[in-house]
């Protein structure tokens, strides 16, 4: 069996990559839905926002849960980004319950913000109201406990014991685009069919695409 640290490498390099971070309320399942889209190659939740020092889920101080996504920028923009991002929670204050589901977006860069600004118009025209979405910039990212990375695929413990081979620990997830897009297709954001054809087009070689789409055909759940 091929060494899933060799295809992941063929697979993510000669990209160009952006980081978005945002945080939308629970964070599990928004993992699942941006892990599931083309183009985000990986996905990792943690928490960012507040000032209060070593946050944690049992005690988050003044932070936000949020999800953070590499993603490249060929195949997947960060106007796309965002529109999934605003279309995907309800980004105004009467739905906060506190700072830990908040609606947060931190820009990495000078232009990534002046794309949220325009895209923000946009989509308050297409929300038909406004958008109160806390913007502000980027200054750490805290990552979540290992119970909380690709949530709903540590669910099917018998799936995982099937990829013990490619991956021995939860953290060997975190940086994996199949395991993303497993995540999301197990919480229904995607489907076999879709997953298929997707990796059929990954940038790689056939060998190499034909263990990932024969490792998918064998995985029992």
């Amino acid at each position: 069996m091929a060494d899933i640290e060799t295809l992941e490498a063929q697979l993510q390099q000669n990209r160009i990559y952006e980081t978005a971070t945002f945080g939308m309320g629970c964070f599990w399942g928004h993992e699942a839905y941006f892990g599931s889209l083309p183009g985000v190659m990986r996905t990792r939740v943690g928490f960012a926002g507040g000032t209060s020092p070593l946050p944690s889920y049992r005690c988050m101080g003044d932070h936000t849960e949020t999800i953070e996504i590499d993603f490249d920028t060929n195949l997947i923009t960060y106007e796309e980004v965002l529109k999934h991002f605003w279309r995907n929670h309800y980004p105004n204050r009467d739905a906060y319950k506190g700072r830990q589901y908040m609606s947060l977006l931190l820009y990495h860069s000078k232009r990534q913000l002046s794309i949220i600004e325009q895209v923000r118009e946009e989509m308050e025209a297409e929300l038909g109201e406004a958008i109160e979405t806390e913007i502000k910039g980027y200054d750490q990212f805290t990552l979540a406990e290992e119970r909380h990375q690709k949530y709903y695929l540590q669910r099917y413990p018998r799936t995982l014991e099937q990829l013990a081979d490619w991956f021995p620990d939860i953290a060997s997830l975190i940086d994996s685009t199949f395991a993303a897009r497993l995540n999301g297709f197990v919480k229904g954001f995607s489907n076999r069919d879709a997953l298929l054809e997707e990796i059929a087009s990954w940038s790689m070689s056939e060998t190499s695409r034909q263990v990932f789409r024969t490792r998918l055909k064998t995985l029992k759940w």
